[in-house]
């Protein structure tokens, strides 16, 4: 390799400045020319990295989790930096958040809260080059041009490339106030773009969290309560520390880990782990669930209403008619495909975590507080997540594997869970019982709502349409304490929600002789003129969904005698989808899933690919878990802790689907999680107007209705 131009300290060709908006970084070095597939040593913790042969690479500081971001947060630099796509390189950065901001993979936020941001950090040193290059020619700045890496002076015909200007460029000042391209302008935004690691990944050349290895690392399992409600009160480890591979067998907290030179050996050695457990009191099992969730809604609410709009007895109390139906969700696991794991070395004085991780900040900060360590001295390294759906946003997992690091006596150790261990004892959806209450005039109009829920370990969101279209609506929500734990799981409360309100209003337009799509615009046309309370959706761009999504599935339209569809909206993390399930009523009289019809606003798309991915992805998600998956507890324990019990969507059962985006020149919003909730509730109505079988509980495989 050439030696790098001595005369060039780093200071001098390492340009790092904040911008607007805290924690932009731009950097820029100047490599050796000669250099092809060596690493230089400079760590920019930069967006941005041009070497002299123009080579490009962008940083992406977010977790990649599967939603494509690794891809389309670079997308939205390499667009206003103004570079061919086939040239850039991409990767990952380290958790650092004095120079990134909101490194968290969650609540379909990242290119939404990132969309101002990266496009003025590509917009910026795009400028930077261009003064770099009208300084050397000594030409206005205004008069010259960029096109796929390089600056243009149309005037007298010169032309530099980046990679020319890229160490002048770094000793200028940054510019202020410099402006994003129109949206006309964009010639990679909105277009297909190849997931950045696709190729790694199906060649299995990509390395997650669980390949990780290191020297004088070893592996470690963790044997966990057997049940929600039990305590560790001793255990015989003899046999264990005799099993081949063993190395050491510990105790923290509730748990014991044996630690080992490789997976399969510490999960044989922990089989020979004879623990003692006691019981913290009552063990609960799901129909104990079932039946005080229910026993809560019997009563009048206890809680303070999470909001009330109008007076719902009064208008309970002169109603022509009152429509009430109930709704019950299971818990569910996250079942990341990549088994939950996490590496982890404690030095006396440092901690380096790695691993699959969607919340690097907050794990940095527990383990931080756990160990008694400066911030800065633990670091957090992200790799790409073989799925997380909420599961990797809790912080547990990384906890575990300092403290068996550094009870290890500070070796560096990768703990790994089985499936057993993650789908037995670790975080689940929420579990929900909803019982809605519907006020219609003699006009039938809807003029009062009332929504009550009960969960373990959740409550219900209050501002869920049809919220701001009712005059009197009232949200009522307990939560029952319970040893079970619960996490977020992907559509937080929308998951559910969007179920129960969609099928309710399905069961409004059936019992007044309604059309359900008619009945829905009403509503939002209401909103709109009218508006109750609080309304955190726009009714035009909801609406706008709506008619799309009945124009392209056929609503109102014959499909044949044995065709019969479903409609279903619903507004999440800013973003609207619509979507109208088709399914076929066999000759045996159960029905069969054919086709999901999906129309999407989530503002300007990004990457076009990506987003359809992710549409795709959420609907076989959403319907896959309606139809098939719970976690039921007998006694505390799961009764269902690997996939031969816990049954998941096949390949053979994902309908057809067909996807619209509403084009717009809004920002993007939301959509790794937006297309999920109301599969299950277009599935739902299409069975009921097949069938005239109200689903009301999940999974929907239960019902036998299902061919």
């Amino acid at each position: 390799m050439k030696e790098l131009d001595n005369k060039l300290s780093r200071r001098n060709f390492i340009r790092i400045s904040a911008l607007t908006g805290g924690g932009l970084i731009l950097g820029f070095s100047t490599l050796a020319a000669d250099a092809p597939g060596q690493e230089q040593s400079f760590d920019l913790n930069a967006f941005i990295k041009i070497d002299t042969q123009g080579r490009i690479t962008l940083m992406s500081p977010n977790p990649e989790i599967g939603q494509g971001v690794k891809t389309s947060l670079p997308m939205l630099i390499a667009e206003e930096l103004d570079v061919d796509w086939k040239n850039i390189q991409v990767q990952q950065a380290g958790l650092d958040t004095t120079k990134y901001k909101r490194q968290v993979a969650g609540g379909s936020g990242s290119v939404r809260a990132s969309w101002e941001s990266f496009r003025q950090t590509g917009a910026t040193a795009r400028q930077m080059l261009i003064n770099a290059a009208a300084a050397a020619w000594t030409v206005p700045a205004e008069e010259c041009t960029t096109e796929n890496g390089s600056v243009l002076h149309k005037g007298s015909n010169k032309k530099m490339s980046y990679g020319e200007l890229a160490e002048k460029a770094g000793k200028l000042e940054v510019p202020k106030d410099v402006k994003v391209k129109p949206k006309e302008t964009y010639k990679l935004l909105g277009q297909r773009i190849r997931n950045v690691d696709n190729h790694a990944i199906v060649t299995g050349k990509y390395k997650y969290g669980i390949d990780t290895k290191r020297e004088g690392m070893l592996y470690a399992t963790i044997i966990r309560p057997p049940a929600f409600g039990m305590s560790l009160v001793s255990f015989d480890d003899a046999e264990a520390k005799k099993a081949p591979g063993v190395k050491q067998v510990l105790r923290f907290e509730n748990k014991i880990a044996i630690l080992g030179r490789s997976t399969w050996e510490v999960m044989q050695g922990a089989k020979k782990v004879k623990a003692q457990w006691k019981e913290d009191g009552p063990l609960e099992s799901t129909d104990d669930y079932v039946k005080n969730l229910h026993a809560l809604l019997a009563k009048d609410p206890q809680d303070k209403p999470r909001r009330k709009d109008g007076d719902i007895t009064a208008a309970f109390s002169n109603a022509a008619k009152v429509i009430e139906v109930a709704f019950d969700a299971p818990f569910l696991a996250h079942n990341t495909m990549e088994p939950m794991n996490f590496f982890a070395h404690v030095k006396a004085d440092s901690a380096e975590l790695y691993g699959p991780i969607q919340t690097p900040e907050r794990a940095r900060q527990r383990v931080a507080e756990m160990l008694k360590l400066p911030e800065d001295k633990v670091s957090v390294m992200m790799t790409r997540m073989g799925g997380g759906f909420g599961r990797r946003l809790m912080t547990d997992f990384v906890e575990e594997a300092a403290v068996v690091s550094k009870l290890a006596g500070n070796l560096p150790v990768n703990v790994i869970w089985s499936r057993e261990h993650d789908m037995g004892g670790g975080y689940y959806r929420p579990m929900y019982s909803y019982k809605y209450r519907a006020a219609v005039d003699k006009d039938n109009k809807l003029v009062a709502w009332h929504h009550y829920s009960a969960g373990v370990g959740g409550a219900a969101s209050p501002d869920s349409f049809p919220a701001g279209a009712v005059a009197n609506l009232q949200v009522d929500t307990h939560v029952y304490k319970s040893p079970v734990t619960t996490a977020p799981w992907r559509g937080p409360t929308h998951n559910f929600i969007a179920f129960s309100e969609q099928s309710f209003l399905d069961e409004i337009a059936h019992k007044i002789g309604k059309d359900p799509v008619t009945l829905r615009l009403e509503l939002l046309e209401q909103a709109k003129s009218s508006p109750t309370g609080r309304v955190n959706y726009e009714p035009d761009r909801f609406a706008a969904v709506i008619k799309k999504a009945a124009e392209i599935g056929g609503w109102g339209k014959s499909k044949g005698a044995n065709t019969f569809l479903g409609f279903a909206a619903h507004f999440s993390f800013e973003s609207y989808v619509a979507q109208v399930a088709e399914v076929e009523k066999q000759a045996d009289g159960k029905v069969k899933l054919k086709k999901v019809y999906c129309v999407v606003d989530c503002g300007t798309v990004v990457n076009l690919s990506g987003a359809e991915t992710q549409v795709e992805g959420s609907i076989i998600d959403g319907i896959g878990h309606s139809m098939f998956a719970e976690i039921t507890l007998t006694k505390g324990k799961p009764d269902q802790t690997n996939f031969s019990a816990y049954r998941m969507i096949r390949l053979s059962e994902i309908p057809e689907i067909e996807i619209h985006f509403i084009k717009s020149n809004v920002a993007p919003t939301g959509l790794g999680e937006p297309a999920l909730p109301p599969a299950g509730a277009a599935l739902a109505n299409a069975v009921f107007a097949a069938t005239g079988v109200r689903l009301t509980s999940q999974p929907f495989i239960k019902s036998d209705l299902f061919a």
